[in-house]
Order: C-alpha cells, then sequence, then structure tokens
C-alpha cells in the first residue's frame, strides 16, 4: 500500500472545498422546489431538525472516520470502514463510497455541460427573439441529442476539464478551484438575488414585485408539516444537498493531520453550505419566476422539478431586462451552477483516485485519467439514452437510495460496532470549539432511528420503481402503438441502467477483493 502524502495547502482552501464538495446545482435547482411541494415556509422546520439530527452528526462521523482512515493512509471509504472493524461486510459496505462518485459523477458530468452550453447561449443572445415555447423546445432537444453533436461534445470537454483539474492534485487542482469557484459562486448568487428582489411589478414585463415571490416561498402552511411526506423530502434534501453518504467527505478529510480539527471544519462546510441553500437558493429562481409569471403558473411548473425552471424558464425571464442586463444575468446564473456542479464533481473523483494511488500505487495522472475513461464508459449511456431515463435511474439508485443505505450502515458501524466512547473521542480530538455533550447522545441513538425511519417511509417508493409501476400504469392505460413501442423501449433502457449499476457494484467489490489480498493478507 502506497501512503500518499498530499495534504490541503490551507484550512481556507479545505472549506471551500468541502463546502464546494456540498453546494450543488441542487441548492439553486432542487431545495426552492421542494419547499414549494412540501409546505413553503414550514418545511424550513422539518428541513432544519433533519439538519440539527442527522446533518450535523453524520458531517462529524464523516469526517472523523475520514481523518481516522486517513491517518493510516486510507483515502476511500473500503478500507477505512476496514479500519474501524476488521469483519469482511464492512469492506464492502465501504464499496458504496466508491461506487456512488462513479455513478452521480457519471451523469452529473452531461448536467454540468448543459450550464457551459448556456453561459455561450447567454453570451451569444442565441434566446434574443424567441418565446418561452422556443426555448422549452430548445432545452428539449438540447439534452435529447435531436440537433446535432454538440451537446456531446461539450460534455467531453467537461469531462476532461474535471480530468485535467484532478490530475494536479489536491492543492495545485482541487483547492485552486475551490477557491476561485466558491466565492464567484457566492458573488454571482448575491447579484441575482438583488435583481430578483428588485423586481417592480408593471415593469419589465413583470407582474408582480419581486418580494412576492419571497413571501409566496416561505409562507407555511403548517397542515403539512406532520405529513411523512414532508419529512422524508426534507431529509432527503439534506442528504442530497450535503453530500453525505457518497465517501467524497471521508476522502477530503483522510487528508487532514491526525490532530487536525474536524469538528470545526465539519461545522464551517456544512453551515456555508446552507446559507447558500438557504438565503442565495431561495431567493433567485422563484422569486424571478413569480415575478413575471405570477404564482398559479409557477406552481404549475414545479411540478416538473427544478431543472424545467432553470433551463427552460428563467432564460426567457432574463431577456425581460434588456440584452446587456440578460446576457449578464444568463452568465452569472449558468456559471454559478457550472461552478456548483464542478467543484461537486471534483470531489467525486477524488476518493476513486485516491483508492487507486494507495492501493495500487498508481501515480494520480494515471489514476485521474483512469477514473475520467470510467465516467466515459458510465456516463455516455445517460447521455445517449437521456428521453428513455437512463439518467433518471442512476440519479435515483445512486444519488438517492445509496446514499441513505450507505449512511445508515456507517453511522451504525462508528456508533456501535467502533464503539461511542471511542468514537466521541475521535471527533473532539483537536477541536477548537467544545462540541455539547448532547450530540453523543444523538449520534448513538438519534440519528440511527431517524436514518432507519425515513429508509423504512422510502420502501413503498423503491418498492414502486423496482417493479416500474409507473411505466406498467402507462403501458395499461393506452392502446397506442407508437406509445406502447416507446414504452416498452424505456423499460428496455432503464433495466438496463439497473444492471449496468449492479456490475459497477460488483466490479468494485472485486476490485477491493484483490486490493485486500495484494495488500493485507500475508
Amino acid at each position: 500500500m502506497s501512503m500518499n502524502k498530499e495534504q490541503w495547502g490551507s484550512r481556507v482552501g479545505l472549506v471551500f472545498a468541502m463546502a464546494g464538495n456540498a453546494v450543488g446545482l441542487g441548492n439553486f435547482l432542487r431545495f426552492p422546489v421542494q419547499a414549494i411541494q412540501n409546505g413553503g415556509g414550514s418545511f424550513i422546520i422539518p428541513y432544519l431538525v433533519s439538519f440539527l439530527l442527522m446533518g450535523i452528526p453524520l458531517l462529524l462521523v464523516e469526517w472523523s472516520i475520514g481523518r481516522f482512515g486517513g491517518s493510516f493512509g486510507h483515502h476511500a471509504t473500503p478500507f477505512q470502514l476496514h479500519r474501524l472493524n476488521k469483519r469482511t461486510i464492512w469492506k464492502y459496505i465501504g464499496v458504496f463510497g466508491l461506487f456512488t462518485n462513479i455513478a452521480v459523477a457519471a451523469y452529473y458530468c452531461y448536467l454540468e455541460s448543459w450550464t457551459i452550453t448556456y453561459v455561450f447561449h447567454s453570451v451569444a443572445r442565441t434566446f434574443q427573439h424567441m418565446g418561452s415555447d422556443e426555448i422549452a423546445n430548445f432545452f428539449d432537444s438540447y439534452v435529447n441529442l435531436e440537433s446535432n453533436t454538440v451537446p456531446i461534445l461539450v460534455w467531453l470537454l467537461c469531462l476532461v476539464l474535471n480530468t485535467y483539474i484532478l490530475s494536479k492534485g489536491l492543492d495545485g487542482g482541487v483547492e485552486k478551484v475551490a477557491k476561485i469557484g466558491m466565492p464567484l459562486l457566492i458573488l454571482f448568487g448575491i447579484f441575482l438575488a438583488i435583481k430578483a428582489f428588485l423586481i417592480k411589478g408593471g415593469e419589465e414585463g413583470a407582474i408582480n414585485d419581486g418580494s412576492v415571490g419571497m413571501n409566496f416561498l416561505w409562507t407555511p402552511d403548517f397542515s403539512s408539516i406532520w405529513s411523512a411526506k414532508v419529512w422524508l423530502a426534507a431529509a432527503g434534501q439534506i442528504f442530497f444537498t450535503l453530500s453525505l453518504g457518497m465517501g467524497s467527505i471521508h476522502c477530503y478529510a483522510s487528508y487532514v493531520s491526525k490532530n487536525d480539527d474536524v469538528a470545526l471544519n465539519g461545522m464551517s462546510a456544512g453551515w456555508m453550505n446552507e446559507f447558500v441553500e438557504v438565503v442565495l437558493g431561495s431567493a433567485i429562481l422563484i422569486p424571478i419566476s413569480v415575478g413575471y409569471l405570477g404564482v398559479d403558473k409557477v406552481i404549475e411548473l414545479t411540478k416538473f422539478g427544478g431543472l424545467g425552471l432553470g433551463f427552460k424558464t428563467l432564460p426567457f425571464l432574463f431577456e425581460q431586462w434588456g440584452p446587456i442586463m440578460a446576457s449578464f444575468a444568463g452568465v452569472f446564473w449558468f456559471g454559478l451552477l457550472f461552478f456548483a456542479g464542478i467543484t461537486s464533481s471534483l470531489a467525486m473523483g477524488t476518493p476513486v483516485m485516491g483508492f487507486f494511488m494507495e492501493e495500487f500505487n498508481w501515480k494520480r495522472r494515471s489514476s485521474a485519467w483512469f477514473f475520467g475513461l470510467l465516467i466515459f464508459v458510465f456516463g455516455l449511456p445517460t447521455v445517449l439514452f437521456y428521453k428513455y431515463g437512463v439518467f433518471d435511474e442512476f440519479d435515483y439508485w445512486a444519488g438517492t437510495v445509496a446514499l441513505v443505505v450507505f449512511a445508515l450502515f456507517e453511522i451504525i458501524l462508528f456508533a456501535w460496532v467502533f464503539g461511542m466512547d471511542k468514537g466521541w473521542e475521535e471527533i473532539k480530538r483537536g477541536a477548537d470549539i467544545k462540541l455539547p455533550g448532547i450530540f453523543k447522545f444523538v449520534i448513538k441513538y438519534v440519528t440511527p432511528i431517524f436514518l432507519g425511519v425515513v429508509f423504512i417511509g422510502s420502501l413503498p417508493g423503491i418498492w414502486d420503481k423496482i417493479i416500474n409501476k409507473d411505466i406498467y400504469t402507462k403501458l395499461s392505460a393506452t392502446n397506442d402503438p407508437q406509445l406502447i413501442h416507446e414504452l416498452n423501449k424505456t423499460l428496455m433502457f432503464v433495466n438496463g441502467s439497473r444492471l449496468l449499476l449492479v456490475l459497477l457494484y460488483a466490479g468494485i467489490c472485486v476490485v477491493v477483493y484483490k486490493a485486500y489480498r495484494k495488500n493485507y493478507v500475508k
């Protein structure tokens, strides 16, 4: 096993990189839509409870596991968990920390490439004379590869860019991008939030003041607060926004020294993410949309998620601000989405590279380009067959279900197998802040129960997904031969994408087994 000597250049760089890992496209596209769909202002109550009882405890646990594993030279979760307990099962639970990063990065880079394209079109004034339906059709045509090969070429460019940055190392690549990208993201977000707040009804085509959108977003519907669906949505958003259960936090934390403060670093990155999500994420998409379209229309549009609003609707609304401001707004909006995306995708590559560098003595450049090759192989189906649901399948199984499963197992390992007393000492070691003792109780009892309830509550939806309930419901309700053909084709690609994910997980298990036999069996 190779002892990788890389480390972060500064605490500021580490916090920015960690925040960049957590701050992703979901902060700006997913959170505001989730809030509207789940009670508006009352959604923030289960959201903050989930953050306190699940988000912060898991941040502390994952930072601690990462630092502990890193002290033995492990920068990926399979052998980090192995260091906590030598039973065979934990290495293969740790495989989730590699599997999830590869599978999520596979489709995330495609999404990231959309933002590059839209920055170009904002500068080129492509949307200037388009109506709202034309801009919406432009997006559908783009992601479904109906017009040309440009989407594939931009995706490849984005993939090469990510790989090149990763090949430059932590200090020279990932940290530099985070130090540039995160401040720009926040500045772009502040500009757009101020512009949204200054929208006046009756001016530039607006029908409402910008404040109407904020009021709409944060007006609480307390009748929804006891709904299990709302609590599941809040817990899911916390997972999604903090990048919990992925293995990337473990990897970043593994590069700090044995006595570096993981408590303060974890808290800093977590609260920075919450600021970006709750303050900036809620102040752009919905206020601008409500300002120009009205509440009823926005409610209708949120049924299709944040991607539709972000890529189909906002470019048209920006055009109402005049050519110069529309270009700036487009660059700022899609620019901040790009920085949110690339700082997250870089975090996904780091654990995979760390694994091959430490277990197989690969050079950083070789491991970076191998990661790029993996993303090309597994990402290509999400690009070519986007309209058949492959992208969504990767997102659901790798970007949602796998996160909860891994987090549930890792907190049981940390609190109950490794032992909460040892775990609490590991969390506190080198801490510059005094953690309330209540968190020891929360990590051991409350968070595992919380996670178990979230997982059990998700089982009906998971089962419906496994049996393709939506597709078969549509098949049973139609006699249209063309639609039947398309649904059967979708079914084939959906099942094929699941098989691909299973093969990916199994393949990583084989590689982990080989690494174990090579480095740990005498």
